[in-house]
């Protein structure tokens, strides 16, 4: 399949100006798939009413059909047309960070979307990206636009054009290159459907900012573990994710402790990665070192996590090891992150003598 490419410039800020989308815009009328920026990730498109349209998602992405797919809209009209009820707490959090990275997951309106959408389930994820090339394009196509990441299943998501086309290039239509996307990590997944909101997946709006407007915010149980059993009710829940093509190891102690981790596999001859941030950059010794941001500043680290992740491939190394992060703020969707491209493997300097 030849894969089109449509560079835009999003620093435009009249979307008129984005003649280059009509043709992406036609390819998902015609049930084609096209990537595209938001905000978070590039998002793989198709539309989410038809169920030719959503298999080919699914297909390009070798994804489980058990996970369900978010829904990305452009005016708040569409919600009223795919959800049966809107409660009052979505409504709080639509005027707070409604257009951004926030998906809530309600009641879906039986036969507006296709069920390869929702996997089966009454409920689905829908969202309003903060991203003009996003938003200019779902309304040229006139339809709500499923989008999970547009990488190869498992894989770390793409935060540049140039992933997309590593990952997808000859399986899909097209990708729309928007430059580089902002947050880093995928949105938060929230499910307001239940008595106390209940955040399924951590992301771009942290529970902190959750909360402040709307009072009591639980996880979901599974976000501790692999999910491995169960039915995931979003995207990231059940399966590994993220991960590069070595394994990665979470370190949780010293500085002085990762790099022993380190040190012990060089000498096995194996070539080692280190994911580090910039305040320790210059005390960690590997053979290939990636600096994803600053510990100070977490959402340099969620910016450039995925691409710090993908950076290994081209190295080939043997095995990673990454520092951990505060679980508070943006610290608790990288910490998710990096837990699924780990597998939950962990380190601990305590239980090593």
């Amino acid at each position: 399949m030849e894969t089109k490419y449509w560079v835009v410039d999003k620093t435009v800020e009249n979307p008129g100006a984005y003649p280059q989308l009509a043709e992406a815009a036609q390819l998902l009328k015609e049930k084609q798939t096209v990537a595209f920026p938001t905000e978070t990730v590039y998002g793989l498109g198709a539309d989410a009413t038809s169920d030719e349209a959503v298999d080919k998602i699914f297909k390009a992405k070798g994804r489980p059909s058990d996970n369900p797919l978010i829904v990305h809209i452009a005016e708040e009209k569409q919600l009223e047309e795919l959800a049966e009820e809107i409660p009052e707490t979505a409504k709080v959090l639509m005027k707070a960070f409604w257009p951004g990275p926030l998906t809530l997951v309600v009641k879906v309106k039986k036969g507006a979307l296709s069920e390869k959408v929702t996997a089966g389930l009454d409920t689905v994820g829908i969202r309003m990206p903060r991203h003009p090339v996003a938003l200019a394009l779902i309304r040229m196509s006139g339809l709500p636009i499923a989008a999970p990441s547009a990488n190869r299943s498992g894989k770390p998501s793409p935060t540049l054009a140039r992933h997309v086309r590593e990952d997808l290039a000859g399986k899909i239509a097209g990708i729309v290159d928007g430059g580089e996307t902002g947050v880093g990590v995928e949105s938060t997944v929230l499910d307001v459907t239940a008595e106390v909101p209940v955040i399924l997946r951590p992301g771009g709006v942290t529970k902190e900012q959750l909360e402040e407007r709307i009072g009591k915010v639980r996880l979901d149980p599974g976000l501790k573990g692999t999910g491995a059993g169960t039915r995931p009710k979003a995207p990231g829940m059940k399966y590994t994710h993220y991960a590069p093509d070595a394994p990665v190891y979470l370190v949780d102690g010293s500085t002085a402790f990762m790099q022993r981790m380190i040190d012990a596999h060089r000498e096995k001859g194996e070539v080692t990665g280190a994911i580090v941030t910039e305040e320790t950059s210059g005390i960690v010794r590997a053979d290939v070192v990636a600096v994803c941001g600053r510990r100070a500043s977490l959402e340099t680290v969620a910016q450039h996590l995925y691409d710090t992740l993908r950076s290994f491939n081209a190295q080939k190394v043997d095995v990673i090891f990454s520092e951990i992060f505060p679980r508070e703020g943006i610290g608790r969707a990288i910490m998710n992150r990096l837990e699924k491209a780990a597998g939950h493997r962990y380190v601990k300097e305590e239980d090593v003598q």
